[in-house]
């Protein structure tokens, strides 16, 4: 995926997250490069939360019926995360991979210095589509090194009890571990919630977690009253011991560190994605589709990118057509910083 919007800096200093938080990430929808008439609603990153350990991204296009057509596009410093929902992909790459990904299967491309890749739907005509991408910022001992792809069809389950269980989709939760190449202490993974049943997901005290519906609505038990992002103030939330908060297709529920599990109910049934990790080694500079630390290293991609340098391959099956570079913001480009 290629985003075209553009956060603006932040002018404060980092906050940094010291217990739990019920904040409230409102989807909005963005532009998408490429054919243009997909809906993308995207949570990630908020000018108020640009991550989530090492989470800094997180675009959902659909569920929706169309023609999806993302051609050639660079990254640096992170890795795609494709989750289908409903419908199949087509994703084709610099280091010659060309597969299709279907739901229950996980595609993850690590750009290292540099890669290119485009984004098809299958087929000629409209189809259903419903699918995740999310982006995970690489560490330094990982960022300048070499572009990979890898696909897991076969992902390990944590049982979670009275039928409800997780797809561990990347990293480890509740000492279950997918087989997905990762170079922080992380985890994603597909919750699936049986119809009126509290369901209890083991956390990691030192971790931040967040919580994005995908199908169905739940309802989470948060101990701290919900906040929206866009009014959060640097204020600590006082415990209450009921408070609740729901997640469903159209926000993300960041839940902060310091918490040993959270407890979920459905009345229908859900599925929920769950996002967390170690909070991220350094602030990032992020602008289009790179992921740097400094403005001048990411001009310097996006010349190279314009100039078709060898730095991000040739994307297989595919001739000249690619996605041009949008100009960079007349101010210098300055870490994403959390404000809340």
């Amino acid at each position: 995926m290629t985003r075209l919007d553009v956060a603006p800096p932040a002018s404060e200093g980092p906050v940094d997250c010291d217990g739990p938080r019920a904040l409230v990430v409102e989807a909005r929808e963005v532009p998408l490069g490429g054919v243009r008439n997909m809906e993308v609603h995207r949570t990630l990153p908020h000018r108020a939360l640009p991550m989530v350990g090492a989470w800094c991204f997180l675009d959902r296009f659909g569920p929706q019926e169309t023609l999806m057509r993302v051609e050639p596009h660079p990254h640096i410093g992170l890795q795609t995360v494709t989750w289908p929902i409903v419908g199949e992909v087509r994703h084709r790459d610099a280091v010659g991979s060309d597969v299709v990904v279907r739901p229950g299967a996980l595609n993850l491309m690590t750009s290292g210095d540099g890669i290119a890749h485009s984004e098809y739907s299958v087929g000629d005509d409209p189809v259903p589509l419903d699918a995740l991408q999310l982006w995970v910022a690489l560490p330094e001992s990982r960022r300048h090194g070499g572009p990979a792809f890898e696909r897991h069809e076969d992902l390990p389950v944590l049982d979670l009890g009275q039928g409800a269980d997780a797809i561990v989709v990347l990293g480890s939760l509740g000492g279950v571990s997918s087989p997905a190449t990762v170079h922080t202490a992380i985890v994603g993974a597909e919750l699936r919630l049986p119809a009126g049943i509290p369901v209890r997901v083991p956390l990691d005290t030192r971790w931040e977690y967040a919580l994005y519906g995908m199908i169905g609505s739940a309802e989470v038990q948060t101990g701290v009253d919900a906040v929206d992002a866009d009014a959060a103030r640097r204020t600590t939330p006082l415990p209450t011991a009921e408070a609740t908060a729901s997640v469903d297709g159209s926000r993300l529920l960041y839940l902060g560190t310091g918490r040993d599990h959270v407890e979920l109910v459905s009345a229908e049934g859900a599925r929920v994605f769950l996002l967390g990790g170690e909070p991220f080694e350094a602030d990032i500079v992020m602008w289009w589709n790179f992921v740097g630390r400094s403005h001048d290293e990411i001009a310097a991609a996006r010349e190279a990118w314009e100039a078709g340098a060898p730095r991000f391959g040739t994307v297989v099956d595919h001739g000249p057509e690619r996605i041009p570079a949008p100009p960079l913001p007349a101010v210098r480009l300055t870490p994403r910083r959390r404000r809340v």
